[in-house]
Parts: C-alpha cells; sequence; structure tokens
C-alpha cells in the first residue's frame, strides 16, 4: 500500500481528526473571519474550476 503506516494510509481520516482541525481553525481566525474565509475559498473553488474548463473571461 502506498504510505501505509500499521494498515493504515496516510490520509486516513476520522471524526476526531476533523473536529481537531475544525477547532484550531476556529481558534486561528475567530468566529468574524470565518465567513469571509469560506466565501474566498468558494470563489477560489470557483475560479479554478472555470480555468480547469477553460472558461476564460479573457
Amino acid at each position: 500500500m502506498w504510505w501505509s503506516f500499521g494498515g493504515s494510509t496516510v490520509w486516513d481520516v476520522g471524526t476526531t481528526e476533523l473536529l481537531i482541525v475544525a477547532a484550531v481553525v476556529l481558534l486561528l481566525f475567530g468566529s468574524t473571519k470565518l465567513p469571509s474565509l469560506a466565501r474566498s475559498l468558494g470563489e477560489a473553488q470557483r475560479e479554478l474550476k472555470k480555468g480547469a474548463a477553460g472558461d476564460d473571461e479573457a
């Protein structure tokens, strides 16, 4: 198996790990900046999809 350790892969993430990551992100950015951070991530994802599809506006 590619990058295996103890029978599980490196990218095997459980619920507990996701909750810890969410708590750290909340502590780092705060509840006031979190909506704007999510909005900018969504816009970046849309731009990436547009670029991958070849729908450039230029």
